[in-house]
């Protein structure tokens, strides 16, 4: 959902050139948006199409996932084709503002920081900041972030759940790591006693291993709703963002949950 900070190498530079963007980029009949297909369970690559795969542009691969199925219906209520265009974390902004892409949908943010560069549609996913430490260890029952002062924590580079790390008064922050997969490594071997994700990714973690515990926070960090919610980044004045908008209220939230809830269990068990 969201990884949030910076994303602002580069953006101001390609804005000047770029900005003024007051349609939609895509003049043809495709929705093309933007994901890393690495941050299961909101987006994955695999194989093949395999439950609701779609075939990443220029590449034999697929991706899956909650953006991935929320995309579907977007592309199908502007009446286009969805084209993934799988893009690294950093380069999604820039892919946007250039016109490579019509749209982020990347578990992404709708932070102040990036609303100087882009806009965004109503939220399509909210959720909650967890810890997940090894199962029968000294964390596992842990009730409030005050619980893991001295223990060393870390969360995924250039996102939010790095920088809150600083709200537990005497953690050891450990280096950021590049993604949960490499995170699950390093807990399993003892190198961190915990790492801060949301909800989704904490169900996934115990879902893949039973060496893994999620804590759910009775005093937890303290979070806007921007911080816990993702929305599709589009460009500035973009004719898109009210047709999404319209699109996004027609889904219930019923919905959303039970497509989250399928994007956990079909996500891919190792990344």
């Amino acid at each position: 959902m969201k990884r949030k900070i910076s994303l602002l190498v580069g953006i101001a530079l390609v804005a000047m050139v770029l900005g003024g963007c007051g349609k939609s980029v895509s003049d043809d009949n495709t929705f093309k948006i933007g994901l890393e297909a690495g941050y299961a369970p909101f987006n994955w690559t695999q194989i093949d199409d395999s439950n609701g795969g779609v075939k990443i542009d220029g590449s034999s691969e697929y991706a899956g996932g909650y953006d991935v199925e929320i995309a579907k219906k977007i592309a199908e209520g502007l009446g286009k084709e969805l084209v993934i265009v799988k893009t690294e974390w950093e380069g999604l902004i820039p892919a946007l503002i250039s016109g490579k892409i019509d749209a982020v949908m990347a578990g992404m943010s709708p932070t102040a920081e990036r609303l100087e560069s882009i806009d965004f549609s109503n939220n399509y996913y909210k959720s909650d900041l967890i810890m997940v430490v090894k199962k029968g260890g000294e964390y596992e029952n842990a009730t409030s972030i005050d619980d893991f002062k001295n223990a060393k924590i870390t969360g995924q580079l250039s996102t939010f759940h790095y920088s809150v790390i600083d709200q537990i008064e005497g953690v050891n922050k450990q280096t950021a790591m590049d993604n949960f997969p490499a995170m699950r490594v390093a807990l399993e071997s003892g190198i961190i006693d915990g790492y801060v994700s949301e909800r989704p990714e904490g169900i996934s973690a115990t879902s893949i291993s039973d060496k893994f515990a999620m804590v759910e926070f009775d005093h937890g960090f303290e979070t806007s709703d921007d911080d816990t919610a993702i929305a599709v980044g589009i460009v500035k004045g973009s004719e898109l963002k009210e047709k999404i908008n319209k699109i996004l209220d027609g889904i219930s939230e019923e919905e959303f949950k039970d497509i989250m809830d399928n994007a956990i269990k079909n996500q891919p068990a190792v990344e």
